[in-house]
C-alpha cells in the first residue's frame, strides 16, 4: 500500500509539473514581447511620410507592417523631459519635467514607469543605449542597462580625443569604416545578442534599443555620406524669420554652436547649413541599417509574430526650418515625431491621421499586453485605433519653458505664459493654409474668437496640476 502511495505521489508532481510548465508555455506564448526602439532627433522626414529624399528601407517597410501615425507630437521638445514623460505616461508641466537634465527618479521617483510595470508583471526588461537620458535613470526598472562608450560617436582617433576630454569635436564626420565602429553599430549587435538570449528563455521581454544617432554630432560611415550628392542639397523652404512671429519663438541654437568650427553667434554660412543637413540624412541611412539587422535578427530567431515593436523619435529636430537647427522650440519641426507601431496579426500598412501624444504610448502597450496603466499615466490608449475606430481625441497639448502649444486640427495655437498663466506672447498657424508656419495669426483682429476659444482649451487641457511641483 505504501508503495502504491508513493506512486500516486510520483505520479501527482509529475502532473503538477507539467501543469506548471505547460502553464509557462502558455504565458509565453499569450504575453507578447515589445520591442521598444527609440531614436534620438529623428524628423518624421521619411519615405513613409511622403519625403522621398532619405534612403531609409528598413523603415520603410517596417512601417508597411505597422500602423502608421501621420500626426503623432511630443509633449515637449528636450530630450530628458520628452523620454521621461513617455516612459512615465505623466503630462509635462510648468515646473516638473523641464529639461535635458530631467531625471524620472527626481522628478517622479514614485511613479510607476513603463518598463516597470512590464518587470512586475513578468517581463524582462533590458535598457540598450540611450533610453533615458541619464545612463541610470529609473535602474531598478531594468534588469539589465548596457550603453557603448561615447567616445565611438566618432571613429577618427583625434575626434575620439575631443570627446574624451569632454569637448565636442566637429558636428559632423565621414569615416570609411564598417558600421561597428561607430556606437549605433555597437548596439545593434547587443541587441542581436540579446534576441538570441530571450529566445530560449520562458519569460516574454521588453527589450530597449536606444539608438543615438542622428542626434549630433552627424557621424557615420562614409558608404551612408555617399547615397547623398551635396549639390542636390537644398535649404529648406522655411529659410526665414518673419517678422510677424514673436522673438521668443526663436533661440540661439547653442547646441550645435558647442560644436568645433560652428561659429558663436550669427547665421551659419550655406556650405556649412548644406553640410549638416549632408550628415544627417547619411545619419538616418546608417541607423536604417542598424534597426533593419535588428528587425531581421527577430524574424530570424522566430519572435516576429509574438513581438510587438513600437518606434518612435523624442522629438523633432529644426534642419535649416525658421533658420533654426536643433530643438527646443514649438514651431511644428521640432513637435512633430515619427511614431509607429507593429503589432503582429493586427497592422499590415495602417495609416491614422488622429492627432496622437506621447503620453499615449504608455496606455496603449499596456493594454496590448493585457496590463492595467497605472492612474499616473493620464494618455489615451491608441488601441481602438489599431481595431479600426475612429479616435475621439482631436488635439495635444506641448510645451517648452515658458511656450504652451495647443495642436488642435489643422491649428497651432501657442501662448508664452508668465507664473501666473497670463500671455505675453502668443502665435497662431493654420497648417491648411499655411503649412510652413510662415504667417502669425494671433494678432490679427478677424482671429479674435478663435484666438480666444483656443486659449480657453488650451487651459483646460494642459492638466490639472499644471502649476504643482509634485504629482
Amino acid at each position: 500500500m505504501k508503495k502504491y502511495s508513493i506512486l500516486i505521489l510520483i505520479a501527482l508532481g509529475m502532473f503538477t509539473s507539467c501543469a506548471v510548465q505547460k502553464k509557462k508555455v502558455e504565458e509565453k506564448a499569450t504575453a507578447p514581447n515589445i520591442l521598444f526602439i527609440a531614436i534620438d532627433d529623428l524628423r518624421p522626414e521619411l519615405n513613409f511620410y511622403g519625403a522621398n529624399h532619405i534612403q531609409s528601407p528598413h523603415l520603410d517597410n517596417l512601417a508597411s507592417e505597422s500602423l502608421v501615425f501621420d500626426q503623432a507630437y511630443c509633449n515637449i521638445p528636450v530630450c530628458g523631459a520628452s523620454r521621461t514623460s513617455l516612459l512615465t505616461g505623466v503630462r509635462p508641466t510648468r515646473k516638473r519635467m523641464l529639461n535635458a537634465y530631467t531625471q524620472k527618479d527626481i522628478d517622479l521617483p514614485n511613479v510607476i514607469s513603463l518598463p516597470m510595470l512590464f518587470k512586475q508583471n513578468g517581463y524582462t526588461t533590458i535598457s540598450n543605449g540611450k533610453v533615458y537620458h541619464h545612463k541610470k535613470d529609473d535602474e531598478s526598472a531594468w534588469d539589465e542597462i548596457w550603453h557603448p562608450d561615447p567616445i565611438w560617436d566618432y571613429a577618427k582617433s583625434e575626434n575620439q580625443q575631443f570627446r574624451k576630454e569632454k569637448r565636442k569635436g566637429p558636428p559632423v564626420e565621414m569615416a570609411d569604416v564598417v558600421d561597428t565602429v561607430y556606437r549605433d553599430g555597437k548596439l545593434a549587435l547587443k541587441v542581436i545578442a540579446d534576441l538570441k538570449k530571450l529566445k530560449n528563455q520562458d519569460k516574454p521581454f521588453f527589450l530597449a534599443m536606444g539608438v543615438a544617432k542622428p542626434h549630433l554630432p552627424f557621424t557615420s560611415p562614409k558608404k551612408y555620406w555617399e547615397l547623398y550628392k551635396r549639390e542636390d542639397i537644398e535649404l529648406p523652404e522655411s529659410y526665414v524669420q518673419p517678422k510677424s512671429t514673436p522673438k521668443e519663438a526663436f533661440h540661439r541654437f547653442g547646441e550645435l554652436r558647442k560644436y568645433q568650427g560652428v561659429p558663436k553667434k550669427g547665421e551659419i554660412s550655406e556650405d556649412m547649413a548644406k553640410e549638416l543637413i549632408h550628415g544627417y540624412y547619411a545619419s538616418v541611412s546608417y541607423i536604417d541599417a542598424q534597426i533593419g539587422l535588428v528587425l531581421e535578427e527577430l524574424e530570424k530567431q522566430g519572435l516576429a509574430e509574438n513581438t510587438i515593436v513600437v518606434l518612435w523619435g523624442d522629438h523633432g529636430w529644426n534642419l535649416g526650418d525658421h533658420k533654426l537647427w536643433c530643438k527646443h522650440v514649438t514651431f511644428e519641426k521640432a513637435l512633430k515625431t515619427p511614431l509607429i507601431l507593429k503589432v503582429p496579426g493586427k497592422t499590415n500598412g495602417q495609416r491614422t491621421d488622429a492627432i496622437t501624444e506621447y503620453i499615449d504610448v504608455y496606455p496603449t502597450l499596456a493594454e496590448l499586453a493585457g496590463l492595467s496603466a497605472p492612474e499616473t499615466a493620464v494618455g489615451q490608449s491608441m488601441v481602438p485605433i489599431l481595431n479600426g475606430q475612429k479616435s475621439d481625441k482631436d488635439w495635444a497639448v506641448c510645451k517648452f519653458k515658458d511656450a504652451v502649444t495647443i495642436i488642435k486640427g489643422d491649428l497651432f495655437y501657442t501662448e508664452w505664459i508668465d507664473n501666473k498663466g497670463e500671455a505675453y506672447a502668443r502665435m497662431l498657424f493654420d497648417h491648411k493654409i499655411d503649412p510652413l508656419e510662415l504667417d502669425n495669426l494671433a494678432e490679427k483682429k478677424e482671429y479674435t474668437e478663435t484666438v480666444e476659444n483656443l486659449a480657453k482649451e488650451l487651459r483646460a487641457k494642459w492638466g490639472s496640476n499644471f502649476f504643482d511641483d509634485v504629482m
